[in-house]
Parts: structure tokens; sequence; C-alpha cells
């Protein structure tokens, strides 16, 4: 599977993996490596002629690397201004190498902005990845200044002000239109907070290798994973061989859910399609008659099912209790989802059903479903989105995706996966519900519920980004249509996968 994603680093990883580059006989000069390399694309960004730059160095060693920087763009023969905003002899190292080796070359330092506003680039050297506390006092007010010009604005590593594991805001944040991260993707960078200030994000190594002992547990899902995980259909097949799926809720005025996910599944190539509903079932559904509804207890009692989902309108009374446990006790795979959660969350009896499972069970909660589930508050979720993450997967032993803006998967063993396709038009009713249906749909084909989740939750997001390419959305983008657009996307992809 991580043949297919691109490592992702928390900052305890970075530093480890920082000080074994320093620890060998030949050390790497990784401030001068990371200094040239945002330089070179500065200097890329500006184009030949001579431009005007202004640089932020701040008290660590994210200023060092300005100063080597700014460094080499004057050497290059452009305008460059740098402001300052620590004390020379409390300067790390490396950093007051750097700071000197500025000054040598002629260059001087401001402590403050200059009244000119007209920048070519600014670049934030203000804070790195060890950032924990909110910005203040005139870093804060430098911070704001940066966000008030028109300045394009690279950042060295990640916008200062982001927490470089959460993705959140620490008081306030630099507004990047370009990150230049040094030697591996920050986890910050791809969730919550990171994607809107981020800008185009791109990784550089620094010639750092990741060490043989070392590896890592946090990867970013790439499409690739989807075109090594749906095979193209033979031409010798039937409904059959695309398995069956259940799903289990629409209570009483929530039918809609349990039928939007009922087609998910069914458009996203599953054999056949069986929707138990704990309200009066209707005859047929009018839009995809191809669903076949009745009540819950036939759905739930049915044989030949490769998985179920359960949840999106099911409502919390007692017969929907019932009904989940009495799925969690099927050796069956088991999405669930919304008010399937909800119950979960409530029920001791229900999580010791559903803990003792001996087959796959996937999670699907948003931060307030998640901040049930463990008792705490959806801000206490948002605080540390992978660490809740990885504790819902750990402590009701499955397999769980933490919905939100850069969603986080995680497995029992540990390992974490970010999702980077979707966009705001998915910040409407029913989303979830489709996406419960997509991945029962890739488990019924065949899928390892592991590998299903992940290739779920890119494809429902690159189905919506599918949408937004065409003019549909963000504003009134809907469920239903992500569906359609999913089945598109899923069917180029597996054609793909025939050309290669």
């Amino acid at each position: 599977m991580s043949d297919s994603l691109t490592p992702v680093f928390l900052t305890a990883e970075i530093r480890a993996l920082e000080q074994s580059a320093l620890s060998g006989p030949s050390p790497a000069p990784l401030m001068e490596r990371a200094g040239l390399a945002a330089a070179e694309f500065a200097r890329n960004q500006l184009g030949g002629k001579r431009k005007r730059v202004l640089l932020f160095a701040g008290p660590g060693n994210n200023g060092g690397d300005a100063f080597v920087v700014a460094r080499h763009l004057k050497s290059w023969h452009h305008d460059v201004c740098v402001v300052f905003g620590g004390a020379a002899e409390k300067l790390p190292i490396d950093a007051a190498a750097a700071l000197a080796k500025w000054q040598d070359a002629g260059g001087t330092t401001l402590d403050a902005p200059p009244p000119s506003r007209e920048w070519d680039l600014i670049v934030d050297g203000l804070f790195g990845i060890g950032l924990e506390r909110p910005i203040e006092g005139r870093y804060l007010e430098w911070v704001n200044w940066i966000n008030a010009c028109r300045s394009t604005v690279l950042s060295l590593d990640i916008p200062s002000g982001l927490h470089a594991d959460s993705g959140r805001v620490l008081g306030s944040v630099v507004r990047a239109d370009h990150t230049l991260t040094f030697i591996g993707l920050k986890a910050g960078l791809l969730t919550l907070d990171g994607p809107d200030n981020a800008g185009a994000v791109r990784v550089c190594s620094l010639g750092v290798q990741l060490p043989e002992n070392m590896h890592p547990s946090g990867w970013k899902i790439e499409t690739a994973i989807l075109t090594t995980a749906i095979p193209a259909r033979p031409r010798n097949s039937h409904k059959g061989s695309y398995g069956s799926v259940g799903i289990v809720g629409g209570a009483s005025g929530l039918v809609g859910a349990a039928l939007l996910a009922g087609r998910a599944a069914l458009k996203l190539g599953t054999g056949r399609v069986f929707v138990g509903l704990l309200a009066d079932a209707p005859a047929v559904d009018v839009v995809q008659p191809e669903l076949m509804l009745g009540p819950a207890q036939h759905v739930i009692a049915k044989t030949g099912l490769q998985c179920i989902a359960c949840g999106p309108g099911l409502g919390a009374s007692p017969s929907a209790q019932a009904a989940l446990q009495e799925l969690l006790d099927l050796p069956l795979p088991l999405v669930l989802d919304a008010d399937a959660l909800n119950l979960l969350a409530t029920n001791p009896e229900l999580q010791k059903f559903a803990v003792k499972r001996n087959v796959a069970t996937i999670l699907t909660p948003h931060p307030q479903e998640a901040a049930r589930l463990l008792g705490q508050t959806t801000e206490w979720i948002q605080r540390d989105r992978i660490g809740a993450a990885r504790e819902m997967a750990r402590r009701y032993r499955a397999m769980v995706v933490l919905k939100g803006n850069g969603s986080v998967c995680a497995l029992p063993a540990g390992d974490w996966f970010l999702n980077t396709s979707g966009n705001p038009g998915m910040a409407a009713a029913g989303m979830g519900d489709v996406l419960t249906g997509m991945i029962a749909a890739l488990i019924a084909q065949g899928l390892a519920p592991d590998n299903a989740l992940l290739c779920g939750v890119h494809l429902h997001g690159l189905a919506a980004d599918r949408l937004l390419s065409k003019g549909i959305g963000p504003a009134g983008m809907t469920a239903s249509e992500v569906i359609d657009a999913g089945r598109e996307v899923l069917n180029a992809l597996a054609e793909k996968s025939v050309r290669r």
C-alpha cells in the first residue's frame, strides 16, 4: 500500500531525521542547503530581472534559513531587505553563522518592516516547526503586516503561526502563496487550517535519506492508489462478480440518508444493493429503482452480503440500537456512520460488541461524532486530529476516517493517512452518507477493508473536485451529484489501470 503513498511526518520524526543527518562523520549543512533551495525557488518565481524582496527572519533556525536565502538573492543582484526579530547573541549556532555570513556579504537588518509595501516577493522565515504557543507582540504585528500586503509570499518550511503537527493556527498565521518545506511533508500542511494558509506546497529533501531503521507511520493518500486497487472488469462477469451490500438505516423522516448511501453503493459498482429501512419502506426508490428496499430486519438476516453499512438516517430509537447490536455480532465487514456512531458512543454494551469483533469495523465520524466517541469536546478533537483518529482506532479496534479538511484515516496498528482531495462544496447534507456507500461498495467488490477506506475517502474527494472543474459548486454542490461524479472518476481510473 505504501508504494502508492507519500510519507508525512510529525515534528518529532523530522527532528530525528535532522539528528540522523547531522550525527554522521560529515554532517550535512542543512541550513545552507535549505536556504539555497529556497533562494533558487524564489529566483524562479521572480524571473531573471532585478526584483525587490523583503525577508522576515525570526529568532530561531527558521530565521537562519532566511539569512541564507537573503545572501544568495543579493548575490544574484536582487534588491534585498531583511527584517530581523531576534537578538544575534541568542540565535542558535547555525542561525548565528548564517547571520554573520549575511553581514559579511554586506547585508544589513531592520528591526521593523519598512514603510513601503510594494515588494515583488516576501519571504516568511519567522517561525518554523518548533512553534507551540500563540504568536504575540511584534511578531503578531509582523504576521498581520505580511497578510495585509498584496505581494506574493513564500514561507520557509511552514507558514509562521501554523502548528506543524495539527494544522491549527497559533494566534495568527502567515497566509502564504507558496510553502517550501524541508526534509519531508509536515502533517499540519495538509489538514485543518494548513491547506488554507500554506498555498502550493513543495518538498525539498535537502538530501536527507530515511534511515533503514525508521519507518514512517503517516502517509499522504495519492490517486495512484486507485489505479492500482481498482481493476478493469472482464467481459465474462455478472452481477454476482461485484458483490452485494446491505444498508441499514432510514428511520421515519430520515429515509433519504439511507437511499443516498444505497445509491452511492450501486453507482460505485456493487452488483446488488439491499436497503433496510426502520421506517415503513416505500415499494420502490423512484430515482433508483435498482435498489432493493425492505425492512431493516430483512437486510440484517440476509445471507450472501459482502459488507453492511449502518447509520445513515438510523435514528436513536430502541429498534435502532437493537439493529446495531445485531450487526456488530455479524461476521461481516461493517461501515458505521452518523447515528450508528452516536449510539456506539453512548452505549458501553455496544462498545463491548464492537471491540470483540474479529472482522473489519470502519468508523466514519465528523469531529462532533468523534468527540462523542472519545468523550471529549470538538475543540479537543480539532486540536490534534491525527492523535484523535489514532486513539479512536486503538480504542475501538477499528479503521477510522476523521472527516474534515484533510481527512485523517487511522488503522488500529497506529498507521495514519491524510487525504487532500475534495473542496468546500462537500460541506453539504448527505456527503457522509455517500462516502459510507462508496466504502461499502469497494469492500463488496473485493478490496481489503483498509484499502477500501483509503480509496473511498480519496475517490469521494476526487468526485467533488471533478464537479468543481465543471463549474458545479462549491456553493450548491449536492451529495447526489457527487455520486454520479464518483462513478465517472472510478471508471476513468479503471480505464487508466488497463492502459498501464
